[in-house]
């Protein structure tokens, strides 16, 4: 619901439990006021002080008032060389040379139903009650306009924002820096949460003290990357798990990306998110829009469990989209940890045999079943069948695969070239690559020119056909670089700043191209596992490959930080061999089965190769999560313990919305002598209800105050307990 009081020039966004509030003061400023605890009434810009304060310049129209600057107050979107030396939120070069931009209030207008991108993902509003509030804001001088976006999506305390930017002017202008978010904050302590890591350590939490001066993270590698998700928390410094105030933004975008959040001069914060403005420079003719992706706000306080559980919501009911995006998936098994390169159809085949005998009900075909493709130095963009391996092509195959009652699927890497391809021989200009330079590669591959239409065309004729050509029913989006060489044949010299971002909407229309003709398809995002796992991708495959590092007690920690934005439904896991490909490591079968449950479940590994012990106990993991797959996918999600902390076990639980069914999940540490018996405390429980545990009812306030008394397990053994309401 949107509130505008006429007398104090005050908009009011109010969600089931957050208000969002701006004024337009008397010098057409938009202020930001407040963003917290739904309020019932009042004008926050009473909070605001204006004082006299040095060296804070003050706007001409101010006259002989030294206690109104730009510098000190707090604004929806920041003002760029007009005196505020915070983080601005649009940089621009005219023609004249002037950067100078001084956002004035013109208009607003407040529409039923949420607001839609051109071209890019953005959140939804089916089956909710929503609002779009459209803020008008101009620069005089340049005739530069911005559109500011707010998205109410009411049940699920869900604010979204974005900016479209005109130019209402008579000279072309330069685009350089163009944020989705700038939200101030009042004077106080804070510290702030980011998701850094590294590829196969994706989404490790990274939380510190703000102090004065700006930090930043972001990735210039364009996509979302490993080293940084595009998501970040701000909150009081006393804030945990269960009680305090805390902030998250998640930008929905898959390419690069900057977060800043800066301390001020007077102890307030500003916090920044957007496309990053590396390299990015947009050319914008008289006349023309530009676009900003979307970014989704959240406010609790109550604690940081409470704020990813609303994300969670939101991510799987109004972000992902189609036949698969609340649905059980099935239970793949893949082919990548139990072959590589080396296979062929009867290879396939006999893994499929033995998974089908256990419950595993769809075979995906990885890497290596197309063109020349040995090894990683060939074959990519030459999307037709490697019959020497596939004999017949993909349809007998896949006939073979569902004779045993099994789905069938495929990994494809469309973005990408070899050099040792066909399709490079023929148009090497695809690729990019700078003239007179030679290219840098990653894995031994280049990436396709998406920004031009001919490419991008190229890729959809071939998934057309692939996907046309036998029974498929899942693939799997690989993408296994990140870019560099950037430039393109297709765009003249002073549009090559425009690169990185069309290359992600060119990523975009394939990706709706598939959802539009091929909607009974189920898409696995993945790029070198966790690489560009970001709500932008979630809008077209609603579940990703979480990481390529399929090492259970690894997985705990990349789990851990996935979970602090994305939802389990959205998080491939897999159980694979041991020796674990990445680590070396050996865990438990069953230890390996339950951390995959944190996800949408399946198997990385060939089950021929395993004992007959092991095989019962992977028919039993499957039974099992058939079982329990609606409290995973659709439940509230808890961490009970944090895994980058000492601990003598890891935790976390899955409850369903009607508390009526729980399931907690165990992992143990390392093992001592004459060992300490912890006690684990559950959460989410209905404390006026009674739950039965493997025969004995307990109360729901019981086990979350007085806890469970844990057994004592073998070295990095596991345990799952499921409580029923009785």
């Amino acid at each position: 619901m949107i509130q505008f009081d006429k007398q104090t020039n005050t908009l009011t966004l109010h969600t089931a439990h957050t208000s969002y509030q701006m004024k337009v003061d008397e010098k057409g400023v938009l202020l930001h006021t407040y963003y917290g605890k739904r309020l019932r009434k009042g004008d926050l810009s009473r909070l605001i002080c204006h004082e006299d304060r040095g060296f804070s310049p003050n706007p001409y129209e101010a006259g002989t008032d030294r206690t109104y600057s730009l510098d000190t107050l707090p604004q929806e979107y920041s003002t760029c060389n007009v005196g505020d030396f915070r983080p601005t939120s649009l940089e621009a070069d005219f023609a004249d040379g002037s950067v100078a931009v001084d956002w004035r209030y013109v208009t607003h207008h407040i529409l039923h139903g949420k607001y839609t991108i051109p071209g890019q993902p953005s959140f939804y509003d089916e089956g909710l009650t929503a609002e779009t509030l459209e803020m008008v804001l101009k620069d005089a001088h340049t005739g530069l306009e911005v559109t500011l976006l707010y998205g109410i999506l009411e049940e699920l305390d869900l604010i979204t924002r974005a900016v479209r930017v005109h130019n209402g002017g008579e000279t072309p202008v330069a685009l350089t820096r163009v944020m989705s978010l700038c939200l101030d904050f009042p004077a106080g302590k804070r510290d702030y949460i980011t998701l850094g890591g590294a590829y196969a350590r994706e989404r490790e939490p990274v939380r510190a003290h703000l102090t004065q001066g700006t930090h930043s993270v972001g990735s210039v590698r364009g996509t979302s990357s490993h080293q940084s998700n595009p998501f970040v928390v701000v909150c009081d410094p006393d804030t945990n798990e269960d009680h305090g105030s805390c902030w998250g933004a998640a930008l929905v975008y898959s390419g690069n990306h900057l977060i800043e959040v800066t301390g001020t001069q007077f102890d307030e914060t500003r916090l920044i998110m957007g496309i990053h403005p590396f390299h990015f420079r947009w050319q914008l003719e008289p006349g023309d829009t530009f676009h900003t992706p979307e970014v989704a706000m959240v406010y609790s306080h109550q604690g940081l469990t409470d704020l990813s559980q609303k994300f969670h919501r939101g991510i799987r009911l109004n972000l992902c989209r189609g036949t698969w995006k609340d649905e059980r998936r099935p239970i793949l098994i893949n082919n990548w940890e139990a072959t590589y390169f080396q296979f062929d159809a009867d290879k396939i085949v006999s893994i499929a045999q033995t998974a089908s005998q256990v419950g595993v009900e769809m075979m995906v075909m990885d890497d290596g079943w197309f063109g020349k493709r040995n090894d990683d130095f060939a074959g990519l963009g030459d999307w037709n069948v490697n019959e020497h391996k596939l004999p017949g092509g993909l349809a007998p195959l896949a006939e073979r695969i569902n004779a045993l009652g099994m789905k069938f699927g495929l990994w494809v890497e469309p973005e990408m070239v070899n050099e040792d391809s066909d399709l490079y021989r023929a148009h090497p200009d695809w690729a990019l690559q700078i003239p007179g330079r030679k290219p840098t590669r990653g894995r031994s591959q280049l990436v396709l020119d998406l920004t031009r239409a001919e490419v991008r065309e190229y890729i959809k004729d071939n998934l057309r056909r692939t996907l046309n050509s036998a029974n498929i029913v899942y693939i799997k989006w690989d993408m296994n670089r990140s870019l560099t060489d950037v430039w393109s044949m297709g765009l003249p010299a002073q549009r090559q700043g425009e690169l990185y971002h069309r290359y992600v909407l060119g990523v975009y229309e394939i990706l709706e191209m598939l959802h539009q003709e091929f909607p009974h398809i189920l898409i696995e995002g993945c790029s070198g596992g966790g690489g560009r796992f970001d709500c932008g991708m979630l809008y077209y495959s609603p579940q990703f490959w979480c990481s390529d590092n399929t090492d259970a007690l690894d997985r705990l920690r990349i789990q851990y930080g996935t979970s602090f934005c994305y939802p389990c439904s959205a998080v491939g896991a897999h159980v694979s061999a041991v020796p674990n490909h990445q680590t070396g490591r050996e865990t438990p079968m069953h230890t390996r089965g339950v951390v995959a449950t944190g996800g949408t479940f399946g198997y990385e590994l060939d089950l021929n190769k395993l004992s007959q012990d092991d095989l019962d106990e992977v028919a039993g993991q499957i039974a099992q999560f058939k079982e329990d797959w609606e409290v995973v996918m659709r439940g509230d999600y808890y961490r009970l313990t944090n895994p980058f902390e000492p601990g003598y076990y890891q935790a976390w639980m899955h409850v369903s919305q009607e508390k009526d069914v729980a399931l907690v999940s165990v992992v143990m540490g390392e093992t001592h002598a004459n060992p300490i018996r912890p006690l684990l405390y559950l959460k989410g429980l209905n404390p006026q209800e009674d739950y039965e545990l493997d025969g004995q009812v307990y109360g729901g306030d019981e086990l979350m105050s007085g806890g469970l008394a844990l057994p004592v397990q073998k070295e990095h053994g596991a345990v799952q307990y499921k409580l029923t309401r009785v």
